[in-house]
């Protein structure tokens, strides 16, 4: 009986991590795409942003120190400070993000999500339930990932139309790959019994960053296979 009850409570802080991870995941896509769609319905905050240079790319150089920050400082920060610097880039997120529905038609937006949705689906499933350890595949998936922001800021310069679309094919399937490999992770964070421990939650908010980056990504990347501009 005890160990009945046991079981039980290790599959109760299994789930309680592992629905942590996916609702903020969730809760952060949904302030992203909340802001991206009134920046799209906003020519005041499109003049604001997109305007100038200086303030589209200083969003973006934002974005990227506080998610650095946040990934190398969140072990010693309290719970509330990084969930509050979690929803803060997901807002600078959408103020950028704003720009893809003043370039795609909002059919193509949908239909972009709704696969997106549909291959993170599929690859948490395999990331959860495959038998195959993916710790090696991960450390290939990686240095794949820097492969690939190397070839995109080259890129910026040289404006090849090849290599743009072999970046494009080469990072969702490096996206598509991250998504199964961090579900594994979460999923073996979970096992490891962090519960609703702080340092569990910690790592729930960081779980949940993953898989928001591994997302937004593949989608962004759909978009261009889509792309339907208007």
């Amino acid at each position: 009986m005890a160990d009945a009850y046991g079981a039980q409570g290790a599959d109760a802080s299994v789930r309680s991590f592992v629905q942590q991870v996916y609702g903020w995941m969730t809760a952060a896509l949904a302030v992203t795409g909340f802001v991206a769609l009134a920046v799209a319905r906003s020519p005041g905050l499109q003049r604001v942003i997109f305007s100038s240079p200086i303030v589209f790319f200083g969003l973006i150089i934002g974005e990227l120190l506080l998610v650095m920050w946040l990934a190398s400082r969140i072990q010693t920060m309290t719970i509330s400070a990084a969930t509050t610097t979690f929803i803060v880039y997901a807002i600078l997120n959408g103020l950028t993000m704003g720009a893809v529905f003043l370039v795609y038609t909002e059919a193509v937006v949908a239909q972009a999500f709704f696969v997106t949705a549909g291959m993170f689906g599929a690859m948490t499933l395999v990331g959860f339930f495959t038998k195959t350890d993916l710790t090696r595949f991960g450390h290939w998936l990686r240095m794949a990932l820097i492969g690939f922001l190397i070839a995109t800021l080259v890129n910026l310069f040289f404006r090849s139309e090849g290599l743009y679309w072999l970046i494009t094919f080469a990072g969702v399937l490096i996206f598509t790959g991250l998504v199964a490999y961090d579900s594994q992770r979460i999923k073996e964070m979970a096992l490891a019994g962090y519960g609703d421990t702080e340092e569990g939650q910690k790592y729930a908010i960081m779980g949940a960053l993953r898989l928001y980056l591994d997302f937004v990504n593949l989608f962004l990347l759909l978009l261009r296979l889509f792309g339907r501009r208007r």
